[in-house]
């Protein structure tokens, strides 16, 4: 049982029908659920499933994996899904896990197996394939120290079948999961929705003295009732010169009479995330300079909305916005255009204001896959985020 409403399984099953036709012939391809992330003592944090086994299945149980082999000569095997095998114990202590008739009807995979068959299965029909896919983490921005899940059975397919010939899944799904289907439009909607929902509630409470952890609260607290399924990622509630810290997360701080407040925040419905910037004074009132900073981002953001369309690039909207800001900051007193004729190029004045970019992918993952370089086509979508930020006004 979900919050969110339930997801055809037509709808996976038409991506798994997608994968399938980008795959050369007489390939295998395996996705794994994402780990348990231990936390502390026998703790672990909340799951989150792999996005990528997420779109292909809709599944969101851990210890799943999902093994495609779409030329295989027996049919039931082209499809096939590997859950945990669960008992009486294991559900006592963390609840329910699936049937194989739920895998089933949530992913439309007909043929479900226990973990304990993978190993045994894998290995009879490794025996009839030429290519292997695995799957990695890619994004251009991931680092980690960790040995993850899919990183760690790379290694031991690697080590178990090394005359094999290996191949990255990962840009095959960065192709499929960039241009959004109608569904996934429709879940991206709602989750702006309530989003949406828990701006209004902030624009009714936000007051002098109230703490910033407070606002959050009451964005917790519309996203529950919502049935979103939380926080697309870490929410953002940045009072005066906390504002200035691209990532402050602390949000531990007194809102005070004539400060700014800067939210950052999105909803997480069915795993498809939103994405919000948006600045308010903390009394409900701008002062006249805060006012005219206010605009000349609103002015930014109608501008660069429209820069955003097929054929472009993230990079080319980012390098036009860096413009459309630099004359904001003229406009605003900060630098003068003399200053921008002498400016380093390669430091340039505005940066000091403005020292992000102003798009990115938005989908499974806030920060979904693709590149800078991606050229833009119909249904991909992406977030719009212009701000001017001035240490020496707080």
């Amino acid at each position: 049982m979900t919050r969110y409403d339930p997801i055809p399984a037509s709808f996976f099953m038409k991506n798994r029908q997608k994968l399938a036709a980008r795959l050369k012939p007489n390939s295998i391809a395996i996705i794994n659920a994402n780990d348990q992330f231990p936390k502390n003592g026998d703790q672990t944090f909340p799951f989150r499933q792999n996005a990528d086994l997420f779109y292909l299945s809709g599944l969101e149980q851990e210890k799943t994996i999902l093994l495609l082999f779409p030329d295989c000569k027996v049919e039931r095997n082209r499809e096939i899904v590997f859950i945990l095998e669960s008992n009486e114990s294991l559900e006592i202590w963390e609840g329910h896990k699936y049937r194989k008739d739920e895998v089933t009807a949530i992913s439309g995979v007909q043929n479900v197996m226990f973990l304990g068959q993978f190993e045994m299965v894998l290995h009879e029909l490794l025996a009839s394939a030429e290519n292997v896919y695995l799957n990695l983490n890619e994004h251009p921005r991931f680092t980690t120290e960790v040995p993850y899940r899919d990183k760690r059975f790379s290694a031991w397919m690697h080590e178990h079948y090394p005359h094999h010939h290996f191949e990255r899944l990962a840009p095959l799904m960065t192709q499929l999961r960039l241009k959004k289907e109608p569904e996934e439009i429709d879940l991206m909607k709602k989750a702006i929705e309530i989003t949406h929902k828990g701006f209004l509630r902030v624009l009714k409470t936000v007051r002098p003295g109230m703490k910033e952890y407070e606002l959050q609260a009451e964005i917790d607290h519309e996203f529950t009732i919502s049935r979103a399924s939380g926080h697309a990622y870490q929410p953002i509630v940045a009072s005066g010169k906390n504002a200035l810290c691209l990532h402050y997360e602390s949000n531990n701080d007194e809102m005070k009479d004539g400060d700014l407040v800067l939210l950052d925040f999105g909803a997480d419905y069915a795993n498809y995330a939103s994405d919000l910037s948006r600045t308010i004074p903390v009394n409900g009132r701008f002062t006249p300079r805060q006012k005219e900073v206010y605009h000349a981002v609103l002015e930014t953001f109608y501008e660069a909305r429209n820069l955003i369309r097929p054929g472009t690039t993230i990079d080319e909207i980012n390098g036009n916005v860096n413009k459309i800001i630099e004359k904001q900051c003229i406009k605003l007193g900060l630098f003068t255009e003399e200053d921008v004729k002498n400016q380093n190029p390669d430091k340039p004045l505005y940066f000091k204001y403005f020292m992000h970019g102003n798009s990115h992918f938005l989908g499974l993952d806030v920060h979904d896959c693709g590149t800078k370089q991606t050229i833009l086509e119909p249904g991909m979508v992406l977030t719009c985020e212009p701000g001017i930020y001035i240490a020496e006004e707080n």
